[in-house]
């Protein structure tokens, strides 16, 4: 465990760095600091008013000085009602301003990031980090650091005022503010604990709930309901113990507090016995020392706040500072894009101790299609996302018309490598807007040619709203052949020079899988593709099949070729694609 010390130089450099997202707004930032100075020196001077009031009515017309006195006290009451007012809000729109900055830069950073990092990370995780974490450093601006230095300010303030006033009854009130201040540090420990715990627990909440959301259906399958509840009480019983840690440390706290506070105005009492002092110094401290505790009830506070901002910093930064993602160092850009493409000796694992592929090689000609088959887990999918950098491959290289993949600019590659997925992704939105993915570029007379090209367009028209249907997450309102055919007009409009295609295993209707056969032959048409087949169609039309096994290439070869040969794919037909033939022969 890090020790105190430590502790407080790394939050003060998870602070500098928090400040340096303020720099665009540094105007601001100086005018919030400004105010909290001037509210400060504002803050004694009602005491005082007070004070001049009571100390020598007699020797001035008493009526004037009260009405003058009043005058003052509402004009001056008036200005710093605004100054706060306005403080409070230029703090909370720097802290908003940060968070809009910070989060376009941390989901910029996302959107980077290299797929292993969403293998190994929760969605709900960086859901946590994105949207809640970065939420509380608002906090930091609105409730903590100006905050915190505005009342310390107004303290400092309020007690020079009161030692210029009475030095001596200054101290006598300050006698119990000693234990005010143990108090304040063991307050501030306690919560801070808390809050760790409570961040841990929501961020463990919402990657449970995503995660089981998602996967409704096996959890309802399998009966599940009872086991999936009692994981989750667990985790929601954790965040419900930290909050009540924290509420206990609360609410020992400001107790205490009053009590040093009323052992303060005791001592005050206890003190107008003096002859020396006049009732205007008497009245002026009561008064005071509201002034110095109700900053200081709050500051214990804010600085929790100010610390739970930054412990949701260095979460946040955790993910800025993560290395994992795809570097986009490349420079060629080439405005024609031939397709070729070769594999040379690329070995990969998700991880050192498991390889996924072994020593692959393979060459696609310009306009040729390779099919890939294998058992699952052969590494089929696994090509694909090396090929547009969606992971590094270990060793070896990957070129496309002779260069390889990450001399080229990343944008160019993976606008020239089209890929359409077995389980096909949908956002919520329009179909319009699933097939141009927001692109403006691509106008509605290209949707619709491209839609008519895969035979869907007359299918999306039937749909309420026609283009303009609103597709459900996923596409849950689709089947998933017309999920797949809404991909292949995707990659389509794109117009990419290779085609990557994960053919679905899954049962599709009888129109659908006409229309997919009929999609599958335009698309490869004058292009080069590479398709993960399961349609024994498909693998007879392919210039070359390429036969995986555990990660490793055992043939390659025409259809034709290979079940001469006699080899790994001749059995692998024979046990997948003729049982198929024999199933549809018997319905």
């Amino acid at each position: 465990m890090a020790s105190p010390d430590k502790k407080r130089s790394f939050d003060l450099a998870v602070l500098r760095r928090v400040l340096a997202f303020a720099r665009p707004y540094r105007e601001r930032l100086y005018l919030s600091i400004a105010l909290a100075i001037v509210l400060a020196v504002f803050t004694p001077v009602r005491p005082w008013l007070i004070e001049y009031t009571l100390r020598n009515p007699v020797a001035n017309k008493l009526p004037d000085l009260l009405i003058r006195i009043t005058v003052y006290q509402i004009l001056f009451l008036l200005l710093e009602t605004g100054l706060r007012f306005y403080f409070s809000f230029l703090t909370s729109w720097l802290g908003q301003a940060v968070v809009k900055d910070l989060r376009t830069t941390t989901y910029k950073k996302v959107l980077g990031l290299n797929l292993r990092q969403f293998d190994r990370t929760p969605i709900g995780t960086l859901t946590t980090r994105t949207v809640d974490d970065i939420e509380r450093i608002n906090d930091i601006f609105s409730d903590g650091l100006i905050p915190i230095l505005a009342d310390l300010l107004s303290i400092v303030c309020v007690l020079a005022y009161m030692f210029s006033a009475n030095p001596t009854l200054t101290l006598v009130c300050l006698i119990p503010f000693p234990v005010l201040i143990v108090a304040t540090y063991y307050f501030k420990e306690s919560v801070n604990k808390s809050f760790h715990r409570v961040r841990n627990a929501v961020s463990e909440l919402n990657a449970f709930v995503q995660e089981h959301l998602t996967g409704m259906y096996i959890v309802q399958a399998f009966a599940a309901e009872e086991r999936e509840m009692d994981k989750f009480k667990k985790i929601n019983k954790e965040h419900r113990d930290a909050n009540i840690h924290s509420i206990f440390a609360y609410s020992v706290f400001f107790p205490v507090v009053e009590i040093i506070l009323a052992t303060s105005t005791g001592l005050i009492v206890w003190f107008v016995a003096h002859p020396n002092v006049d009732a205007g110094i008497i009245t002026s401290f009561i008064l005071c020392l509201n002034l110095l505790f109700r900053p200081l009830r709050v500051i214990a506070d804010k600085f929790n706040v100010l610390q739970m901002g930054l412990i949701s910093s260095e979460r946040v930064f955790r993910v800025l500072d993560n290395d994992d993602y795809t570097r986009d160092t490349g420079t060629f850009a080439p405005t024609e894009v031939r397709g070729e493409l070769e594999f040379d000796h690329v070995s990969f694992g998700y991880d050192a101790e498991h390889p996924v592929l072994k020593d692959v090689s393979f060459r696609v000609p310009p306009g040729q299609t390779l099919a890939i088959v294998g058992h699952t887990g052969s590494g089929k999918t696994t090509i694909i996302s090396l090929l547009n950098r969606l992971y590094e491959a270990g060793s070896g290289a990957i070129r496309v018309d002779g260069v390889p993949v990450d001399e080229w600019q990343l944008d160019t590659l993976r606008a020239n490598v089209g890929v359409v997925l077995q389980d096909v992704f949908l956002f919520s939105g329009s179909v319009r807007d699933n097939l141009t993915l927001r692109n403006p570029a691509i106008t509605q007379e290209r949707v619709e040619e491209a839609a008519r090209l895969i035979g869907m367009h007359e299918f999306i028209l039937r749909l309420p709203g026609g283009y303009d249907y609103n597709v459900m997450e996923r596409g849950a309102t689709l089947s998933l052949g017309q999920r797949q055919l809404l991909s292949f007009i995707r990659a389509l409009l794109y117009n990419p020079a290779i085609l990557v295609l994960d053919e679905a295993t899954s049962s599709i209707d009888t129109e659908s899988e006409g229309l997919i056969e009929h999609a599958i032959q335009t698309l490869v048409a004058g292009r080069t593709s590479i398709i993960i087949a399961h349609r024994l169609s498909t693998i007879q039309r392919a210039d070359q099949i390429l036969v995986l096994d555990k990660g490793e290439v055992k043939e390659t070869g025409t259809h034709g070729e290979l079940l001469r040969h006699s080899g790994f794919y001749a059995r692998l037909y024979e046990m997948q694609f003729e049982r198929k033939i024999n199933s549809t022969a018997g319905r």
